[in-house]
């Protein structure tokens, strides 16, 4: 679910193991990583109810990784990082790190789906898959926490998809860094949260699992981080899946409104398996399927309707169709979901929110996806000024008219990071000109909604990566472990570290 906010380029600061080197750590970072990993059960890990109801019957161990809080200032205060190993079925040739993507994804919880997803996969008989959650997510201390009852809470305007039509102000910006400051560990902690240093973080897991090279398979987001990893310590690579690529050479303005215009040609894709049933709530005129569809949500910015245990309103609604978006399987949810909303209700809809955040209410409300994604996409995506928020909010109605609310977006257009404490630190473009990089794969299926295929092209150039094309529609592939052609090349890729001498093109038709 890949979200961002493009004034300027903006150059990540010099740090250690930023650019290739083959040395070992300093003497102050050495104590990290040489650190033993103490294996527990995992249910101490959870952040809410249902998360430790899933750890708790997660065939699965967890530990804390101690890592600088600043690397930087490696001998000052330190920050712990969750993680979570689910044991190979076989015998083990390793750890397979795993990242599922956001930014703000749990990579804790991302594991132990992956890991059951690939049961039947090559992959997990040789592999123990290790998943972190990242700097700012999840169990991982300090984490993002922006929300409380009497300030900002979770309907806030200043968070993604919200702030796309809300008219901020100064106050309401500075009001969120100052919220986000004191749940989140102070500034030091919110200055820690960009992709720069959970690199880092990787590699000081990987001198800790007892890895002298890392392999990888990050997807959506995790594709930004993997393109980092391999640019600060290429060297320390044995093997990197990349599914679902980030494009790095697309400023912030340029990547989102690319990922928005993959929304509306899967809002149209989606659109067209409805007008092929009978009743369908957005018509058979392919030319009115946009219109048809503002006529029925652009309301609920005015009348909300009832859903489950609160409200359906225009973002919500929004909020519901793109989590469905991600994946064909839930487009018939979808199609149902708008229907309902046109006789008066919202249930089906505000559920795909809650599936795609937590899966109900309270785990919702608990969990800190959407805060980790805003908190990392501040240290990372370019600062925007108001004239870029305003051009990004007009240009992205036009490229995505799906998404529009029907309101003046120009109004009160602001970047809700715009007081962060730091600069941002990736720099983009980034991952440009990496050397001595073992040979990677892009994965890439052509119809995915939020990271287009152009970008797995552009993704692969830089790198000098295979690219496997999977056509069809979806968002990732690998870690289901249910596309046969997929998990055949990606086995044989991680295991031995073989590819076809001319890479096939698969079919995103998945198998059960």
């Amino acid at each position: 679910m890949a979200t961002v906010l493009l004034s300027v380029a903006c150059t990540p600061s010099t740090v250690e193991g930023s650019t290739p080197s083959k040395t070992a750590p300093g003497a102050a970072l050495q104590r990290y990583y040489a650190q033993d990993l103490k294996w527990e059960n995992c249910t101490d890990f959870a952040t809410n109810a249902r998360e430790a109801e899933i750890l708790g019957k997660a065939p699965a161990e967890c530990a804390w990784l101690s890592v600088p809080l600043d690397y930087e200032n490696p001998e000052g205060d330190t920050a712990a990082v969750a993680v979570l190993r689910v044991a190979a079925r076989g015998e083990s040739q390793g750890s397979l790190v795993f990242n599922p993507g956001g930014p703000g994804g749990s990579g804790t919880l991302g594991a132990v789906a992956a890991a059951a997803a690939m049961g039947k996969s090559r992959i997990t008989e040789r592999f123990d898959v290790v998943g972190f959650d990242p700097r700012g997510v999840g169990a991982t201390n300090p984490a993002a926490d922006c929300y409380s009852k009497d300030g900002t809470t979770r309907g806030d305007a200043v968070f993604p998809l919200l702030a796309m039509n809300a008219a901020l102000t100064e106050k309401d910006t500075r009001a969120v860094l100052e919220r986000c400051a004191e749940g989140s560990g102070g500034k030091a902690g919110l200055a820690q949260m960009g992709t720069r240093t959970t690199a880092r973080d990787m590699d000081v897991l990987r001198a800790a699992l007892g890895e002298e090279k890392l392999t990888f398979l990050g997807q959506s987001y995790g594709t930004r981080l993997g393109a980092v990893y391999a640019e600060q310590f290429p060297e320390r690579v044995r093997a990197m899946i990349l599914d679902g690529a980030f494009d790095p050479q697309l400023g912030t303005i340029e990547r989102r409104l690319s990922a928005y215009a993959g929304f509306q040609a899967a809002f149209e894709a989606m659109a067209a398996t409805c007008a092929a049933k009978a009743g369908c709530p957005l018509g058979t005129d392919r030319k009115a399927w946009t219109s048809t569809f503002q006529s029925i949500v652009q309301p609920l910015g005015e009348r909300p309707v009832p859903a489950l245990d609160q409200e359906l309103d225009f973002d919500e609604a929004l909020g519901g169709v793109m989590a469905g978006l991600y994946n064909p399987e839930a487009w018939p949810t979808v199609i149902s979901g708008i229907a309902e909303v046109r006789q008066g209700r919202g249930d089906q809809l505000l559920q795909l929110v809650y599936d795609l955040e937590g899966g109900d209410p309270d785990a919702q409300v608990n969990g800190n996806l959407s805060e980790a994604l805003f908190a990392i996409n501040c240290m990372d995506e370019q600062r925007l000024t108001p004239k870029d928020v305003a051009q990004l909010r007009t240009m992205t109605n036009k490229v995505a008219p799906f998404m529009n609310p029907g309101v003046d977006v120009t109004e009160g257009a602001r970047d809700g990071c715009e007081f962060w404490p730091a600069d941002p630190t990736l720099g983009i473009p980034y991952a440009q000109d990496v050397k001595g990089l073992p040979n990677t794969l892009v994965v890439s299926i052509t119809g995915d909604p939020t990271t287009p295929h152009k970008g797995a092209i552009s993704l692969a150039d830089t790198l000098g990566s295979s690219l496997l094309t999977v056509k069809g529609e979806g968002h990732t592939v690998v870690a289901s472990g249910a596309n046969p052609c997929v998990d055949e090349i990606a086995a044989d890729y991680l295991i031995d570290l073989e590819l076809p001498a001319e890479m096939p093109t698969c079919s995103a038709t998945r198998v059960s």
